[in-house]
């Protein structure tokens, strides 16, 4: 148990590390938001492919590449890189957590899935503290990079629905890493003219890719089977305090009480949504 909850509590450092390495390459100009997310989706793409060939598997892109979930993780990977240009790393952590949510409660209604009160009671409570935050005022942030989260968020949210239930999402993620690296590339090609550099920002989006994504998920997938579905669902909150945490403690971010009452709201109401989806399974 305690080799879990070890194994666990690295697995969510690392996902909330992400946004806190994104914000520190960008924020700084370190790097342009275009290279980050294709140094990034290439150096997953490569630990993961590692991963693969360590567990002796042949390559059979044909049946194991999903172009939908390719696209669907490059959306994810370079909006949530344009957001983190403006953002800084609590807004956009709870930004996109919120859209995740909000994105996959609403591809199960269009599938014809009927909620309990509860979950519509923490639906409403998710979305009033996303549009509390995104209201109009001096403390609101620029709604261009809110968009651009909420659309990472979307993405992640329809990445995660397709990946339900996959027999080996270790082997699906990385050929998802593999075939949403040349998209990168692309858009990097077409932006070759906005490309700028540093050590340090080449630096912070490899460990981003390979480190707190690529082998962060590998992680994320050993522990999934020891923890039930309301626990695997419960402990992602932490990552949103978690990215704050990191933002205020190593950018120096300030931490308004705005947004500090926006993630209440908006966490109170995943809870809701969580334990709503429990009480109905």
């Amino acid at each position: 148990m305690i080799a879990t909850n070890l194994l666990l509590a690295a697995v969510l450092c690392a996902f909330a590390a992400n946004s806190v390495l994104c914000r520190l390459a960008l924020g700084a100009q370190l790097i342009d938001p275009v290279s980050f997310t294709t140094v990034r989706l290439v150096s997953g793409a490569v630990i993961l492919a590692l991963v693969l060939a360590a567990r002796k598997e042949r390559m059979r892109p044909r049946s194991a590449v999903n172009p939908v979930s390719a696209l669907a993780l490059f959306g994810y990977a370079i909006f949530f890189s344009l957001a983190y240009v403006v953002l800084d790393t609590a807004t956009g952590a709870l930004l996109v957590f919120a859209a995740v949510q909000l994105t996959m409660l609403s591809v199960g209604l269009v599938r014809g899935e009927r909620p309990s009160r509860l979950v519509w009671a923490g639906a409403f409570l998710a979305a009033s503290g996303l549009a509390y935050l995104l209201a109009p005022g001096v403390t609101a942030p620029p709604i261009g990079a809110a968009a651009c989260m909420v659309l990472a968020g979307a993405s992640w949210g329809i990445y995660s629905l397709r990946g339900a239930g996959k027999a080996d999402p270790i082997t699906a993620t990385a050929w998802n890493f593999i075939a949403a690296a040349p998209l990168a590339l692309v858009l990097s090609f077409l932006f070759i003219g906005d490309i700028r550099l540093s050590q340090a920002g080449i630096g912070w989006a490899v460990i981003s890719g390979a480190v707190t994504s690529g082998l962060g998920y590998v992680l994320w997938y050993a522990v999934l089977p020891r923890l039930s579905v309301t626990t695997a669902a419960l402990v992602q909150i932490s990552v949103p305090p978690l990215a704050a945490f990191g933002g205020i403690g190593l950018l120096g971010e300030a931490f308004s009480a705005r947004l500090g009452l926006a993630s209440i709201i908006i966490l109170g109401g995943v809870v809701l949504v969580i334990a709503g989806r429990q009480h109905e399974g």
